[in-house]
Parts: C-alpha cells; sequence; structure tokens
C-alpha cells in the first residue's frame, strides 16, 4: 500500500456496454486483475462515468435500466470494495421521482463496502450537438466529498468539468482531490479540451484531478492525473488499461504553500442551502 499519508490509486479505463450484466462482470474482471497486482491492491479505484450500463444511442431509453443504491450495480461494486479492501467510485444511472429521466450518478463505496456518497451531475451535455436532458434528470447542487486516506475527494461528472465554480463550490467544501469519471465524447478539439480543462481545474484550485474515462468507438479515452502544479504524472491512450498513480498529500501541501492562490480569493460564496437545478 506504500507510505501511509500516501494514497496508491487506479483508474480503469475501459468501453462499457448497454448490457448491466456484462458490466458487472467488467467490474469483477478489473478488480481481479487489480488483486492480482504484485505490488497489492490500490487505496482508490475509479471507474469512468457510466460503468454500469452505457448510454448507448439517443433512443436507447435509460430509465429502463436505471437502479437504485441499493441495486445489483452498487451491491456488486461493494462486494469488490470490500475485497480489494479500496475505496471505489464508479458512475450509474440512478432511479428519481421521474419516471422517465434517471440520475446519471458517481458512487462511492468504502472499503467496508458502505456507501460514503452519491453525486448526481449537475451540468447535463446539451452540447455539441447532443441533448443528455432528454434522457436524465439533472443533480441538484449538492457537493459530495469523500475521505480517502489523508485526502478529500470531490466527485463531479464529465461535462461538470466545464464549470470552475462546481469545482471551485467542492474545493471550498474541503476537497484537495477532484475525481471525474467520464464518457468524453471524440470530435473535433474535444480531447484537446478535455486535457486542457483537467489541468485548468487543477492547477487554479491546486488539487489533484483525476479523470477517468471511457475508451472505445464513441469515447476518447486519454485517462490522466494532473497533479496540483498542473503535471501529467501518468495518463493513458486511447485504448483499454489502467493509470496507477501514488498522490502524495505532502506535495499537494507543499504546492499550495508555493502557490497560496486560495488563500487570496476576494470573491468567496458560502456554501448555501442545497439548490436544485430544473
Amino acid at each position: 500500500m506504500g507510505d501511509m499519508s500516501d494514497v496508491t490509486a487506479a483508474l480503469v479505463q475501459t468501453a462499457a456496454a448497454t448490457d448491466s450484466s456484462q458490466q458487472r462482470r467488467s467490474v469483477e474482471k478489473w478488480a481481479d486483475q487489480l488483486a492480482a497486482a504484485p505490488a497489492g491492491g490500490p487505496d482508490l479505484v475509479v471507474l469512468p462515468e457510466a460503468m454500469m450500463h452505457d448510454f448507448g444511442g439517443p433512443a436507447h431509453d435509460l430509465a429502463a435500466v436505471a437502479e437504485p443504491l441499493d441495486g445489483p450495480f452498487v451491491t456488486l461494486l461493494s462486494a469488490q470494495a470490500r475485497r480489494l479492501g479500496a475505496t471505489m467510485i464508479a458512475g450509474m444511472f440512478e432511479q428519481s421521482d421521474d419516471p422517465h429521466r434517471p440520475y446519471n450518478t458517481l458512487v462511492a463505496v468504502g472499503p467496508d463496502g458502505d456507501l460514503l456518497g452519491a453525486a448526481r451531475k449537475v451540468h447535463l451535455y446539451d452540447s455539441f450537438g447532443y441533448r443528455e436532458s432528454d434522457r436524465l434528470r439533472p443533480g441538484p447542487i449538492e457537493p459530495v466529498v469523500v475521505a480517502v486516506g489523508g485526502l478529500r475527494v470531490g466527485l463531479m461528472t464529465c461535462y461538470d468539468l466545464r464549470f470552475p465554480e462546481y469545482a471551485r463550490l467542492l474545493v471550498e467544501e474541503g476537497a484537495d482531490t477532484l475525481c471525474i469519471p467520464a464518457a468524453w465524447v471524440r470530435g473535433p478539439l474535444k480531447e484537446d479540451h478535455w486535457a486542457t480543462l483537467l489541468r485548468a481545474r487543477a492547477i487554479e484550485n491546486t488539487v489533484y484531478a483525476l479523470g477517468a474515462a471511457q475508451c472505445g468507438d464513441t469515447y476518447c479515452g486519454l485517462s490522466q492525473v494532473v497533479d496540483p502544479m498542473g503535471v501529467v504524472v501518468a495518463a493513458a491512450g486511447d485504448e483499454e488499461g489502467i493509470v496507477a498513480v501514488t498522490l502524495q498529500p505532502d506535495r499537494l501541501a507543499a504546492a499550495r504553500a508555493r502557490n497560496p492562490a486560495l488563500t487570496h480569493r476576494r470573491i468567496t460564496r458560502p456554501p448555501g442551502p442545497a439548490e436544485t437545478v430544473r
């Protein structure tokens, strides 16, 4: 597991299918691979957005496959987290009180298998000719931050990355690491946007940024870890695989001492009551 103050992380880059049972087998397969690593299992495992079941085409009914937070996907994820002794974060479609539009949700389960948090995607991808809001419901503005070792990990999903105010809200809630599972659609300059925005969020907030993305025909891959000074310390191409990295709280503290920008903010917004986006 490495130094007690450090957090070993594994970002899984894979292509999801529109088959929930196949995806549960995929989670098990990746957990098998991590469990067999010579150095022992990681402290944190991050799987992409829509790991439970891919988006499919625009006509694919996501409401029909959505699950509750105690459904088969989270149950399986909890079992694998216990097996690895790791915190696991993954994307799913969660039933909501709108029968036609579930939430696009990140779930975090701890090494004891307990649910640590569920972050429902706030900003829906109605952009670049796509309309996520036709099939999914936006989540409330309720920043979710979970503790992993000596780090506090803030959860945001894919398109949320384009909104710096949401990343800053997570930081105001104590996050020193941003975890961004994604299914970042390929397209002109899209890959450049992904890489640039991950570095920007890391630099402006002096945080680690963990981008775990789907790959395959539709999505760009390029999963990567950016450190608090904006250095890409580990990255993948566009093939399936695991990005392994050691996150160092000491490096984080040193970056914030060298670049204390967060202490120089003149425009701040104290956390208020939850606001729901409709």
